[in-house]
């Protein structure tokens, strides 16, 4: 896991490495100084924020940098060359032979008019004088390698005809196939569900183990860093700020930065009634970075000096343990290259994060304050193509809303969609049965958490509850109105008390509208009010959501995504509605900027009485916001309860199985923790399995699970769950044990 590794070969140096952006506007120095080592064997973890510098590190080991991006400084050895004089044409026979590299989004890193196996097949042949069938023979062996379920078929098939989790085995396959000494994973879990995160990031581990592979692993998720890295680097605006052991760093923090990030992490024992801690402010323009220490603007123990001189990385003294305001004296020259079994920070005033001196959240947030108070404006605002942005103090404690009267029933809901074949006739070939007799109720002022893997109809619930679509069967009673039965005329009007609040932020804002119009929108479609009170509107909404009125000027582009998701929440807010449901409003945000959005739905549910219906595959985000949680799989309601019951006693196995594949943010309880998995890929929709339809990927399965679809039982309290083997025993099985004895 993250046992200290020396004395091993090193397959990677990078020294003070610089790399820049040349843009029309200016030049972005993205990566200022890195340096560290990579041995064989070893996993290496990189985190940060968004923009920190991360990803350009990678693609400057790999020479695949965009024409504006350039490498201005340092060197990259790999095996001892250098590959900095390197030519294209040279730099072809070293990518994907000696290193290679996973990226983010599997789909459009594939080439969606090849089949799998001439994809996989091609990147063999490019480094070995080989035939086409036995690239093919290759392609099939490295496709068993990572665990593809029936890899001979897969090979003729297309990146389209994959799921998330397959089309990621494929990206790793090609990364394998000419068993490169160093493989850089590029986020390869962002997009995915915890199930298959876990399994991906298990088969990692194993082939790093296994063939003594270096690993550099880049993400932004502290909890899969816990669970994999032998070392970390923490990058915050082109520069490391810490590095040392997983354990060490953990354990013992030094940089406030690194502590930041750490206490942004929705936690699943996190107090319901507490705000998150989030980082004040926005990270540095790389334009024209501040002078000192680039954290410094944000950093609570910051001091006049860091302001003025920059700190270098320094490796804490052996027997010292520095604490909170003590000064780290070290002023090395020159960046210092992190290798194995040493903890550097680049920071005058460290902090002391072991167990006994840990401040509370309460103090946190109060020292904080030093930094910003109230909203303020963090921006220049010159209309110069920057984002406008205010950073709210969201308030310390947060009560919950619940116990009102019925605002939306879901009673026995199907939701079917065909499946056609044929250019002209489009002849049905099949039914996807995404939702099979759902029912729960949502109660006025409480937030209703959906989970489940991506397919299990979770998105298809908001969209029926949203009247984007009408239930094929089943009724949907919203203030108890039929509304999968209105008239086009009645649907519009019961559409103000309805919103949708959007996955990616940048997709559902139209890139050609000022953010005032985009949401005056809903405004000017359901007549409300004057053109001043509209404008109005729109200014008193951009302030709530924690951004300047200015920003109405601006286009999309201009915000960054945290930005752009607050707009979406001032868009659905437009119409003062009663319910707004939220799908995955967080899952492509860093965990501060995460935070910051939790904090400001939790502070705006409060005051506008809001009902939320959350979707998401974050346990952690769910367990959070909700109060009521149901669990979602293959269009069924498997497990629905109140959220501590659900979390704490979970009834069903799949729900165990998905709290068990959240990785912890700390090592030692990751190692120590019992899992069981869930293992397979989500079966197809189309044909789902006879029965209990969890039961081709359950531990718990016996012939009665494929005979009888299990119904739900009370577990007390609300707690119900569909399982004919549960985890607790049901409440009917207690009062019979308790009526026979």
């Amino acid at each position: 896991m993250s046992e200290v590794r020396t004395g091993r070969d090193i397959v990677l140096e990078v020294e003070n490495l610089r790399t820049e952006f040349r843009l029309r506007s200016g030049t972005v120095g993205a990566v200022d100084g890195v340096s560290f080592t990579v041995e064989a064997g070893e996993c290496v973890g990189l985190v940060g924020e968004s923009g920190c510098g991360k990803s350009t590190t990678g693609l400057s080991i790999m020479k695949l940098l965009p024409n504006v991006g350039h490498v201005v400084g340092g060197s990259i050895k790999l095996l001892g060359r250098d590959l900095g004089p390197l030519k294209e044409r040279e730099m072809q026979h070293v990518r994907g032979n000696d290193v290679a590299m996973i990226f983010q989004d599997p789909m459009t890193s594939l080439n969606p008019t090849w089949t799998v196996g001439r994809q996989i097949a091609e990147a063999y042949r490019l480094h070995n004088d080989v035939s086409q069938r036995d690239a093919l023979v290759r392609a099939r062996e490295v496709l068993e390698l990572v665990r593809l379920p029936r890899p001979a078929e897969r090979l003729s098939a297309y990146p389209h005809q994959l799921s998330g989790g397959l089309r990621q085995r494929v990206m790793i396959a090609m990364a394998l196939v000419n068993s490169p000494k160093l493989l850089i994973a590029d986020e390869p879990t962002t997009a995915l569900d915890v199930t298959i995160q876990a399994q991906i990031l298990d088969l990692i581990d194993g082939l790093r183990r296994d063939f003594e592979m270096a690993v550099i692993l880049i993400t932004h998720d502290l909890g899969v860093i816990a669970a994999r890295a032998n070392r970390v680097m923490v990058m915050y605006a082109g520069k490391i700020a810490e590095g040392s052991e997983t354990e060490e760093l953990f354990g013992s923090m030094r940089h406030p930065y690194t502590e930041a990030l750490f206490r942004s992490i929705p936690r699943f024992d996190q107090d319901r009634t507490q705000a998150l801690f989030s980082i004040p402010g926005v990270p540095p323009d790389l334009m024209t970075p501040p002078p000192g220490c680039r954290f410094a603007p944000r950093c609570r123990n910051a001091q006049v000096r860091c302001t003025q001189e920059e700190p270098l990385l320094a490796p804490e003294t052996s027997g010292s343990r520095p604490g909170a305001g003590t000064e780290h004296t070290e002023t090395p020259t020159l960046p210092h290259a992190i290798r194995a079994g040493e903890h550097v920070y680049a920071c005058f005033y460290p902090v002391d994060t072991s167990a006994s001196s840990k401040p509370t959240l309460q103090e946190l947030e109060e020292e904080a304050s030093a930094v910003e108070l109230g909203l303020v404006d963090v921006s220049a605002g010159d209309g110069g193509g920057q984002p406008i942005s205010l950073v709210e103090r969201p308030p310390s404690r947060i009560d919950s809303v619940t116990g009102g009267e019925v605002l939306l029933r879901l009673d026995d809901v199907y939701k079917e969609f065909p499946v056609t074949a044929g250019a002209v006739l489009q002849r049905k070939i099949g039914t996807v049965k995404a939702v099979s007799g759902v029912s729960f109720d949502v109660h006025r002022g409480e937030t209703f958490g959906l989970v489940g893997e991506s397919g299990c109809g979770k998105t298809t619930i908001g969209w029926l509850v949203t009247a984007l679509h009408r239930p094929t069967s089943g009724e949907i009673r919203f203030q108890d109105q039929d509304i999968g039965q209105l008239r086009w005329r009645s649907l519009r009007r019961a559409r103000r008390d309805l919103q949708l609040m959007f996955q990616d932020p940048y997709a559902s804002l139209d890139p050609r509208m000022r953010v005032g119009p985009t949401i005056r929108e809903p405004l000017n479609i359901q007549s409300v009010g004057s053109r001043a009170d509209r404008r109005k509107r729109v200014a008193d909404l951009l302030s709530e959501v924690g951004l300047s009125p200015k920003a109405a000027g601006l286009y999309p582009h201009e915000f960054s995504g945290g930005q752009r998701q607050r707009i979406g929440l001032a868009r659905a807010l437009a119409l003062n509605p009663k319910l707004i449901v939220a799908d995955e409003p967080v899952s492509a945000l860093d965990v501060s900027i995460q935070a910051q959005i939790l904090n400001l739905m939790r502070g705006l549910q409060a005051a506008h009485e809001l009902t939320y219906i959350v979707i998401s595959h974050d346990l952690a985000v769910v367990r959070y916001l909700a109060d009521t949680i149901g669990v979602m799989y293959l269009g069924k309601l498997v497990e629905i309860g109140p959220a501590t019951d659900v979390y704490e006693r979970p009834a069903h196995p799949y729900t165990r199985g998905l709290i068990d594949a959240v990785p912890i943010p700390d090592p030692v309880l990751e190692r120590q923790r019992e899992t069981v998995p869930v293992r397979g890929e989500l079966p197809s929709a189309m044909d789902p399995p006879s029965g209990c339809r969890f039961r081709t990927r359950c531990p718990l399965a016996q012939d009665i699970c494929a005979e009888v679809e299990p119904p739900l039982r009370s577990f007390g309290h609300g707690h119900r769950a569909a399982c004919h083997f549960p985890l607790q025993e049901p409440e009917e099985s207690t009062a019979q044990a308790t009526a026979t004895a």
